[in-house]
């Protein structure tokens, strides 16, 4: 099976995470997004200093140094989904220098779908675990169905705040969009509908 270098970008709540998941499974690749590599190399030293020293101090790690700890997560991977990376137009450029991509995949789905998706999200104040009112609700309404705790919205699902982040991230991240658009490697998914829909739609586009 082929070593595929996979990068998916959309917006938060288009499904990102569930489309690695399941692309994983399918061609035996690697999960790399920017979280889980800084959490996985905390103590990785760099000339600008280790990504721990900046989120014990609740700073932003900076590009240099999420650069490097992507690169070593990558040459770690023979084949790899990346998301969550690159944001901005210094990180595509450092990327482009670090790995070759076979496919870029932008997961296009509709502002107000995004917004429906994500206030809908609830988490138990137990155990950690995810649902949703719509497409994964609990058997009963409010309660968990893994430890029977309550059920309830994160400040930052929160239509307003929901908004607020989806305009953030498209007014960083289009220039990201369009570089991709602009080098012809851009392949526009449609994200709407079931996860396995829009998993059949990228695996189309990879295997013709």
């Amino acid at each position: 099976m082929a070593d595929y270098h996979l990068l998916l970008l959309g917006p938060p709540g288009a499904g990102k995470g569930t489309q690695a998941t399941k692309l994983c499974e399918e061609y035996d690749l690697d999960h790399v997004s920017t979280g889980d590599a800084l959490r996985a190399n905390k103590d990785m030293e760099t000339e600008y200093g280790t990504p721990r020293s900046f989120m014990e101090a609740g700073e932003l790690v900076p590009d240099e140094v999420v650069n490097k700890v992507l690169e070593a997560a990558l040459n770690d991977a023979d084949g790899y989904v990346l998301d969550g990376y690159p944001r901005n137009l210094d990180q595509v450029a450092f990327l482009d220098d670090a790995t070759d991509l076979d496919y870029v995949f932008f997961l296009d789905v509709d502002r107000d779908v995004l917004v429906d998706r994500l206030t809908g999200r609830r988490v138990c104040t137990e155990c950690g675990e995810n649902y949703h009112v719509e497409f994964a609700p609990p058997e009963e309404a409010g309660v968990c169905d893994i430890c029977g705790g309550d059920l309830h919205q994160r400040d930052d699902d929160e239509e307003d705040v929901v908004r607020d982040r989806l305009e953030v991230y498209e007014e960083n991240t289009e220039p990201v969009i369009e570089h991709y658009r602009e080098t012809g490697d851009l392949v526009e998914v449609d994200g709407e509908g079931s996860p396995d829909d829009v998993f059949d739609r990228i695996a189309d586009a990879i295997e013709n």
